[in-house]
């Protein structure tokens, strides 16, 4: 049996990038990547055990920080990100929907479409992080961006609930997790120092898609009509997934990572535990305000053609939302800027019900884009008290208080893993 193929490349060596070494406050020491440590279940109990591990290549120790292979590689990760954006379109279809194809159906069972692509699009990161682990890269991409664009092309031949759901919903999700999931990772391959700056940047792309591809499709849909607006998108698709698959590149050789898919005794880590429930509790609240904020403007006497753009400008102030936390998280701590900026969406979900005006609607909007972080619960419970209720008010006291009890368990985790609420984590 031969060595698994790692994308057809040769891995480029530190005299062929000219590399800068990680210098200045920034020390080498023994940490799970660099020293090869490993996770095992001693005696019950869950503990790091270290192994020896292998001789580290010139690659592993020093990292380009910049370079065209580095930024041409960042910039290759905005492109599948639009994807992520891309589910952000759901409330376009959603009022689409309601008018035309699902009349017959209430808001809540609409919104699980959106919520299963959601939530698919972070689930098979379980796969495609692992595949990325061993060194697979290039294939799974291209495979994932083919289907990617079928699904768009077949969501313009479903007429039936059923079926928007299963491309629309399912295999849509599943084809952008498998994108999503190695946009990301390939960048640390290219910066250390820099790199929460780097995962800021490339996460720009997601808040590009949620703020151009929703204005555009509102713009098509009257003009050429459903099925040419979603051949349209297709198109466009295949250009920026283009762009990735022939920029993103791996430099770094494949992790000898062990075990199964599933690390189970890692929950035996109190605060990964904690940190696990809190992010599960906060995405059931997180993207509550962007499903509906449109249509609680409606509700309130706004123009619809002013307020189908307030989840634009969400998404558009969310650049800066993104950019600012990537630079502070090296210097603050990463959990302690995630529970700040999450703490402000929460307080910013309350008090939306509560905006009545055009102008208190813009400043949730441009607030909520710059704090929130989504998501499969979040909009069809959402829908359920809205139906229920008959109003937004009820709606965002759940919302609002399922992004505070995930703040309050985050800052859970960082208490008992440090034993203190203060200090950098």
């Amino acid at each position: 049996m031969t060595a698994p193929d790692l994308d057809d490349e040769k891995l480029p060596s530190a005299v062929d990038q000219a590399p800068s070494p990680i210098d200045g406050d920034i020390t080498l020491e023994a940490g799970p990547y660099l020293q090869g440590e490993d996770q095992s279940q001693k005696d019950g109990e869950f503990s790091p055990a270290r192994i020896e591990a292998p001789p580290l290549s010139p690659d592993e120790i020093y990292f380009p920080e910049g370079g065209l292979r580095a930024w041409s590689v960042l910039f290759g990760s905005h492109s599948p990100l639009p994807l992520v954006g891309s589910a952000s379109i759901l409330y376009v279809f959603q009022e689409y929907y309601q008018r035309t194809l699902l009349k017959d159906q209430s808001h809540s069972t609409i919104a699980w479409i959106g919520s299963v692509q959601y939530c698919l699009v972070f689930f098979p990161g379980l796969v495609s992080g692992r595949l990325f682990d061993i060194g697979y890269l290039r294939g799974p991409l291209f495979l994932a961006s083919v289907f990617f664009i079928f699904c768009v092309f077949m969501i313009a031949q479903c007429t039936e609930y059923w079926q928007l759901m299963i491309v629309h919903g399912i295999s849509l999700g599943i084809a952008s997790g498998f994108l999503w999931g190695p946009a990301m990772p390939v960048v640390s391959h290219y910066f250390y120092k820099r790199r929460g700056l780097a995962y800021g940047i490339a996460t720009i792309g997601s808040s590009a898609g949620g703020t151009v591809l929703p204005i555009a499709v509102r713009r098509l849909l009257p003009v050429v009509g459903f099925r040419w607006t979603m051949r349209i998108m297709a198109f466009l698709f295949v250009a920026t997934l283009g762009i990735a698959n022939i920029t993103l590149r791996r430099r770094l050789p494949p992790k000898n990572a062990k075990g199964g898919l599933f690390n189970f005794p890692a929950f035996k880590n109190m605060p990964y535990t904690l940190y696990t429930a809190s992010a599960c509790i906060g995405f059931l609240g997180i993207y509550t305000v962007l499903i509906y904020i449109d249509s609680a403007a409606v509700a309130a006497g706004i123009d619809p053609d002013i307020s189908f753009y307030l989840v634009a400008i969400a998404n558009a102030s969310s650049t800066l939302g993104r950019l600012g936390p990537g630079l502070l998280a090296n210097r603050l701590g990463a959990v302690n800027i995630l529970v700040f900026f999450a703490s402000i969406a929460g307080i910013m979900t309350f008090a939306w019900p509560f905006a009545k005006t055009l102008a208190s609607l813009l400043a949730i909007a441009i607030l909520y884009g710059l704090c929130s972080i989504g998501a499969l619960c979040g909009p069809p419970i959402s829908g359920v008290i809205h139906d229920s209720a008959g109003g937004y008010a009820a709606v965002g006291y759940y919302a609002g208080s399922m992004i505070i009890l995930g703040c309050a368990l985050m800052l859970a985790s960082k208490v008992v893993a440090t034993g203190r609420i203060g200090g950098l984590f």
